[in-house]
This record gives structure tokens, sequence and C-alpha cells, in this order.
């Protein structure tokens, strides 16, 4: 299995294999070639709630991601992460976010799920 974490602003490249865009909202200032998605699975990421409440800062992080591994739980989502689960079986496969923070965010959670499965 081979999954990465990459933020979409940062050039693609040839290890990339699928980028994957994990935002609700797409990427300000990127057009759709910049950007190189192979597809944008907005449907699993954060809620505009749960999005707009963490406003990623640090001391909301351990609740957002509990919320968000809720969120998870839910068929449609189980669903995507078996599709990305299984692209990784025979493919590179990167998850792109626009979030600035490298450490806490949606991407680093679902990489996390998805190595667990």
């Amino acid at each position: 299995m081979s999954i990465q974490i990459k933020r979409v602003y940062e050039p693609p490249g040839k290890s990339d294999g699928k980028r994957i865009l994990v935002d609700r909202i797409w990427p300000r200032g990127l057009t759709k070639e910049q950007a190189s998605i192979f597809i944008w699975m907005k449907e699993i990421a954060p809620s505009h709630e749960l999005r707009k409440w963490f406003a990623h800062k640090p001391e909301n992080y351990e609740t957002f991601k509990q919320n968000y591994l809720q969120e998870l739980q839910h068929a449609e989502a189980r669903k995507l992460l078996d599709q990305i689960k299984e692209w990784s079986e025979t493919d590179a496969v990167t998850l792109v976010y626009g979030a600035k923070d490298e450490k806490m965010n949606q991407a680093v959670i679902l990489k996390e799920v998805i190595e667990g499965m």
C-alpha cells in the first residue's frame, strides 16, 4: 500500500500516482490543470460545519479529529475509503489538501484510517 499526503499547491510529481483532492472546497488560485487531480472526493472531506468550527486552530485539532472520524463512519464515506485503499494496493496514491498546516488536517487523518483498514 502506497499512500502519501501533499499540499495541492506543491507541484505534482511523478511519484504522486493518483492525486485525490480531499477538500470540500476547490483550492483558491489553482486551475484543474495546475492541480493535476485524478479525482476530487469532496464527499469524504469534513462537513462544512466541522471545517468552519475547526478553523485550523491547533487547540481544536483533537476534537476535530474525533468528530471527523465519526463522519467517516457513514456508508458513503466508507465506500470512498474502500476505493482509495483499493487504488493504493496497485498504484501510488497521494491525498492532496489545501491547508497550510501539514500535520493537522483531514488528509493526515484519512491516511491513518486507510492504512489501518
